[in-house]
């Protein structure tokens, strides 16, 4: 694996160090900034975060984030969205807005990011360890084979995205019914849980996009 710029995003959301370590543990040495320049020029890109959905978008613009993050993804570069991050990239989300006046997202990916209608007695947030149904693709971009079809994984989060294109759609993940938990377009991939938290699955992720982009 060759070094690479590595950046990771620091608006004010998440555990930045647990993912820092996380991309340590596989080979590559990465820097957490808050500099909209040094985003410009990343090489790879990864975008972390927990919250809420408005109050993200409103860090990102506050801290002139989002015209980098965007050309960055426009221009395919690589780039891994966790949770949050998977959240951002599109549209628009329902938390924090009221019926036709919902916060705008990055808008790189068609679709919303809506709250969980779940039957009664299933709790909300999704909370804990979880499967993903891979879906396979004939050109080698998804990562089933290098992660395993078997793995578990951590994600914690009330909202779910919503994409209007299908083919986006990488992993699907059942909680009382399935919704897209992964989504890759180009050199982009986007995951609900959090592969620095989901052990051995987690970091065969990280290692997936690693090798594949550099």
């Amino acid at each position: 694996m060759r070094p690479v710029n590595l950046t990771i995003v620091d608006y004010g959301s998440g555990n930045l160090r647990s993912v820092q370590k996380a991309f340590e543990a596989c080979g590559a040495a990465a820097s957490i900034t808050t500099d909209p320049q040094a985003v410009s020029e990343a090489e790879m890109l990864v975008l972390p975060g927990v919250g809420a959905f408005g109050d993200a978008m409103t860090e990102l613009s506050a801290r002139g984030l989002v015209e980098p993050i965007r050309r960055h993804v426009q221009a395919d570069r690589p780039f891994l969205g966790i949770c949050m991050g998977l959240q951002l990239l599109f549209d628009r989300g329902q938390e924090g807005g009221s019926a036709g006046d919902w916060p705008k997202g990055l808008g790189v990916l068609e679709g919303d990011v809506v709250r969980f209608e779940l039957p009664e007695g299933v709790k909300v947030p999704h909370m804990g360890w979880n499967r993903v149904d891979w879906r396979h693709r004939p050109d080698g971009s998804s990562p089933a084979a290098a992660v395993g079809d078997g793995g578990w994984y951590y994600f914690v989060h009330s909202y779910h995205v919503r994409p209007r294109d299908e083919s986006v759609v990488l992993g699907h993940t059942d909680y009382a019914g399935p919704f897209c938990s992964v989504v890759h377009r180009g050199r982009l991939v986007a995951t609900q849980f959090h592969p620095e938290k989901s052990q051995r699955a987690g970091l065969n992720l990280i290692r997936w996009f690693l090798e594949r982009h550099t």
